[in-house]
C-alpha cells in the first residue's frame, strides 16, 4: 500500500512536518501488524524527505519502501516512470481521503476499510518482478517467488 506523508499521515505543512493526523499512525501499525507492506509515496526529497521518514520512525512506523515499488530499487528516469506499483494508494487527494479520525470507532475501522479492500480482490493482483513479490500482503501471493520476497 502507497501512503502519502503531507495532508494524509500529518496536516499538511510542508516542507516542516505537520501534527499527527488523528489515529493515522495507528491505522498504519494495524495495518502492518496484519502484515501489509507500507510504501511511503510523497513529493518530498532530500532532508525533507528524511525528516518525514525519521517523524514515522518515532511514531512507530517504518516502510518497507519510500518513494519506489520495493525496498533497493534503483530508478531510471530514462527508462521508468515515476509511478510506483502498489495494490492501494492512500493520499489526502483520493475520492474520500485518508479514514483516520473519520468514524466513531478510528484507528480500527480506518484499518478494516483499508484491509477489506484488498481482502475482497478490490486492491489485489500478483505482480511480481524477478524474485520479488510487490504484493501489499506477499501471503496472497500465489506466485512462487513469494517464497523469495
Amino acid at each position: 500500500m502507497a501512503i502519502d506523508f503531507d495532508g494524509t499521515v500529518v496536516e499538511d505543512a510542508y516542507p516542516g512536518i505537520g501534527k499527527a493526523k488523528t489515529f493515522a499512525f495507528e491505522t498504519l501499525k494495524k495495518l502492518q501488524s496484519e502484515g501489509y507492506r507500507l510504501i511511503l509515496w510523497t513529493y518530498r526529497h532530500g532532508q525533507s524527505l528524511q525528516d518525514a521518514i525519521e517523524f514515522c520512525r518515532k511514531n512507530g512506523v517504518e516502510f518497507y519502501a519510500v518513494n519506489s515499488s520495493f525496498e533497493g530499487e534503483v530508478f531510471d528516469s530514462e527508462t521508468q516512470s515515476r509511478k510506483i506499483d502498489a495494490d492501494l494508494f492512500i493520499d489526502d487527494r483520493n475520492l474520500g481521503g485518508f479514514p483516520a479520525g473519520r468514524s466513531a470507532q478510528r484507528a480500527e475501522t480506518a484499518a478494516e476499510t483499508a484491509l477489506g479492500l484488498v481482502r475482497t480482490g478490490a486492491a489485489g493482483r500478483c505482480r511480481c518482478v524477478g524474485t520479488k513479490c510487490l504484493m501489499s500482503l506477499p501471503s496472497q501471493c500465489s506466485r512462487a517467488c513469494v517464497g523469495n520476497a
